[in-house]
């Protein structure tokens, strides 16, 4: 799950369970040329029901894409190797991570009862 700690008092997630738009930890995403894109993402994913969590979200975050990669010196480009090799590690990490979850479970399951 997606976490993220916001150094004001309010926090990214308030008090009645609503996303606050104006914490720093944001870094200006919410309000900049593709804030409306980034707020319907980010919206989104924080309500979504589904399993794994936002999945329902893949068109709102692909007109965010579409959007950021409009303003390459402002977003980044999809050809910034760095940042596709962190992703791909983290990715890598989820799925062993889900393996090792789905074996644990399945062991779990055989073990004989008492």
């Amino acid at each position: 799950m997606l976490t993220v700690k916001c150094l004001n008092t309010a926090g990214l997630i308030m008090p009645n369970g609503e996303i606050n738009w104006n914490c720093p930890c944001l870094g200006g995403m919410a309000s900049g040329p593709c804030g409306y894109q980034f707020r319907s993402a980010f919206s989104c994913f924080h309500h979504s029901e589904s399993d794994p969590k936002g999945q329902d979200c893949y068109e709102e975050f692909l007109q965010m894409q579409q959007c950021m990669s409009k303003y390459p010196t402002l977003y980044g480009t999809d050809k910034d190797d760095e940042r596709d090799d962190e992703f791909a590690m983290l990715e890598q990490q989820l799925d062993e991570s889900d393996k090792q979850d789905s074996d644990a479970s399945k062991d779990s399951s055989k073990q004989p009862s008492s």
